[in-house]
């Protein structure tokens, strides 16, 4: 049996859940439920309320995702980066 294809589309997280969840509002206006991805866990990389993100979806349920890419959002220089050793 063939493995299905993912759907990948865009959307903005709209709010922080518990358990690591976030309700994200997709380009097509819908709201679904999607938690980050184990690499995204493991980079500690950061999402908050307004983050542009990539959202993979199973055509089976379309009320779950899997947050997959976090676009970059300009700052100030400096910002963001590694804490400083101690």
């Amino acid at each position: 049996m063939a493995k299905e294809e993912l759907l990948v589309l865009n959307g903005v997280i709209q709010e922080i859940l518990p358990d690591g969840r976030f309700r994200v509002s997709l380009e097509n206006d819908h709201m679904i439920i999607a938690y980050t991805a184990g690499r995204m866990r493991r980079f500690r990389i950061r999402s908050v309320v307004g983050d542009a993100v990539q959202v993979e979806m199973s055509p089976y349920d379309l009320g779950k995702g899997r947050i997959i890419y976090r676009e970059r959002t300009p700052g100030p220089a400096g910002a963001g980066g590694r804490r400083p050793r101690r």
